[in-house]
């Protein structure tokens, strides 16, 4: 009898102390891992300034988005209105030389609360920027062959840049979002084409459309 009593309590106590390893860690922080992945692409147009001037910036951003909260991709902007280029910072003479900007890299974004009708987000792009000059030309004026005369790709500048920014956005549709925001461009040694760091930062005002799976 006592052998059984013995060999029961045994028993008892590995599987108790089964159990026990059998049981995950326990943390501060919880990992849920992923439990929803989505993603949308995003179409946008900035509002800014280069060089004390206005400036017209379209972007394209998107990227892969998980839990309905974080969104990781690419982002790409440039300039597309007539910024003049002072005559003593012109690199070639021309009759209407322009300043172009652009910039791209890894896009983050952080969204407060997705499936309310209206929400924030936190964004940030952290890449490369440039500039260059070019003549800019009416339609009819271009010339194909003169194409070298008026524009050197060898006058490409490139630099760090950072830009952080926050939306306001309205869920329209399922599969659409309506997001204006503001955010500020900061240039790290911007250097070449008469443009500095401070020419370069500057706050831009966005209207912005996505389009995807939330």
């Amino acid at each position: 009898m006592k052998k059984t009593i013995l060999s029961f309590t045994i028993i008892f106590a590995l599987c108790g102390w089964t159990s026990v390893f059998a049981q995950d860690n326990q943390t501060i922080f919880k990992n849920k891992g992923i439990y929803r992945s989505g993603g949308y692409a995003a179409l946008s147009n900035k509002f800014t300034k280069i060089d004390g001037r206005f400036a017209n910036m379209p972007e394209l951003y998107g990227g892969w988005f998980i839990n309905q909260r974080f969104l990781i991709g690419v982002s790409g902007a440039a300039t597309t209105n007539f910024i003049r280029v002072p005559e003593l910072e012109q690199n070639f003479p021309a009759r209407k030389m322009t300043y172009m900007y652009g910039q791209f890299g890894l896009m983050t974004e952080y969204v407060i609360a997705s499936t309310r009708k209206v929400h924030f987000t936190a964004n940030l792009l952290t890449g490369a920027g440039f500039t260059l000059q070019y003549d800019r030309r009416e339609v009819d004026d271009w010339d194909w062959d003169d194409w070298d005369d008026r524009h050197d790709d060898d006058d490409a500048k490139c630099f760090f840049v950072m830009e952080p920014g926050v939306q306001v956005e309205f869920n329209l549709l399922k599969w659409m979002r309506f997001s204006p925001g503001v955010s500020y461009r900061k240039a790290f040694n911007a250097k070449g084409n008469g443009l500095t760091d401070s020419d370069l930062s500057n706050i831009s005002y966005n209207v912005t459309f996505k389009f995807g799976r939330f």
